[in-house]
């Protein structure tokens, strides 16, 4: 059995995974009923019922390793896996909220490029108060903050400007002078964690408006470009400075 040379997923939390690498589970957690990839979610897993993430999927009696990177585990529940990788390719998922660039107007529905294999559709009638008089003035070029309704490897990817109220609720069309920059999926995920440690410290330093989206790209506006580019860089700095050594650069540039 491919089981038998896996290796014990505790054991490795921490540490290096490589694709293809076969991670066992302790017997008590129990079977997907039906054998499927079993998804992270932001709600409370069950007892015995563990969550998978990013970077892994459910093979027989263990996880089965697709991405390189480190290895984590958060405890509770039944506890979910997933591999913090420094990923940079984006492959859409529902629900995410992506960044994209307006490519094309193709009669009723934008193009745009979102960083995936192929570009994703937004229709006009997809923004708050949009009716067929009142279009929202959309043109190539503009960045757009969305959501995707629509995300499977079957369809193509499909985005919308509204929630299920039709409301924006932030989204939309993005001021045309700030700066857009490409990091990894890992510092994302980092960047979005509740109480981000980065986010309030650069926030004391200058006041700034900042679109994080999942697909690894970032807008930052501040009141002057030189401010804009400092964020900016500190921002790209982060996924390679450790906590302290954030706290040094960020202390020198607010005696300045």
């Amino acid at each position: 059995m491919a089981a038998e040379h896996g290796t014990a997923a505790e054991a490795l939390v921490g540490q290096v995974v490589l694709p293809g690498d076969l991670l066992l589970l302790p017997a008590h957690y129990d079977e997907d009923a039906e054998g499927e990839r079993l998804r992270l979610s932001a709600g409370a897993a069950p007892q015995g019922r563990l969550l998978c993430g990013p970077g892994l999927r459910r093979s027989g009696a263990g996880l089965l390793v697709t991405t390189c990177g480190l290895l984590r585990h958060r405890p509770g529940g039944g506890g979910a896996y997933w591999v913090d990788s420094q990923q940079k390719r984006y492959v859409p998922v529902k629900g995410d909220h992506v960044i994209g660039i307006v490519t094309a107007k193709a009669g009723d529905v934008f193009r745009l490029d979102v960083g995936g294999s192929e570009p994703a559709s937004l229709s006009y009638l997809a923004f708050e108060g949009a009716t067929k008089r009142n279009r929202p003035n959309v043109q190539v070029g503009d960045l757009i903050y969305g959501q995707f309704v629509v995300a499977n490897k079957d369809m193509e990817p499909e985005m919308v400007c509204i929630d299920s109220s039709g409301k924006s609720s932030g989204m939309g069309i993005i001021g045309q002078d700030g700066f857009l920059f490409k990091v990894s999926l890992g510092l994302i995920r980092k960047l979005l964690a509740p109480k981000c440690e980065i986010i309030q410290e650069l926030s004391q330093l200058y006041p700034f408006e900042l679109v994080i989206g999942m697909n690894g790209r970032i807008w930052v506006k501040a009141k002057t470009i030189q401010h804009t580019l400092i964020i900016v860089n500190i921002l790209e700095a982060c996924e390679y400075m450790t906590a302290e050594q954030r706290k040094q650069a960020l202390a020198k540039l607010s005696g300045n």
